[in-house]
C-alpha cells in the first residue's frame, strides 16, 4: 500500500513537479499554502510525510511549521522544507522550529527522493 504524502506549494508547476516525482511510490495530496494544509490535517488526515513550500500566501511555512510541531497529533509527522529562499538564517530556523530537513530550489529530483526515502526508514 502507497504511503501519504502532503505537499504544500502554492506554484502549479512545482506541484505538479513533486506529485509526477513521487506518484509512483506515494498517494499524492496538494494544497497551496500553511492554512489548506491544516485544515485537511484537521479533517482526519494523516500523511506519512509533508513537503512544504516557505514562501506562501495566507500562511507560509514557518507559521504552519510551528503549528504542525505544537501539536501533540502532528508533531511526530516527518516534514521537509522546500525553499527558494538560500539563506542560512532561515535554514536554521526551520531546523530550529523542527522541520527534518530544508532543501533548496532548484533542486536534484534524486536527492529529494533519496533524502526523503532516508527520513520515512528512520522515522
Amino acid at each position: 500500500m502507497k504511503k501519504l504524502m502532503l505537499i504544500i506549494e502554492d506554484n502549479n508547476f512545482m506541484k505538479i513537479l513533486l506529485g509526477n516525482l513521487f506518484s509512483l511510490h506515494y498517494n499524492i495530496h496538494t494544497v497551496s499554502n500553511g492554512h489548506e494544509a491544516l485544515e485537511w490535517l484537521y479533517s482526519g488526515n494523516m500523511p506519512n510525510v509533508i513537503i512544504s513550500d516557505i514562501v506562501m500566501p495566507e500562511m507560509d511555512g514557518l507559521e504552519f511549521l510551528k503549528n504542525i510541531r505544537g501539536s501533540t497529533f502532528f508533531n511526530n509527522i516527518p516534514l521537509v522544507m522546500l525553499s527558494g529562499v538560500d539563506k542560512s538564517n532561515d535554514r536554521i530556523k526551520c531546523l530550529q522550529l523542527g522541520a527534518n530537513d530544508y532543501i533548496i530550489k532548484p533542486f536534484n529530483p534524486e536527492e529529494l527522493t533519496i533524502r526523503i526515502h532516508n527520513l520515512l526508514k528512520s522515522a
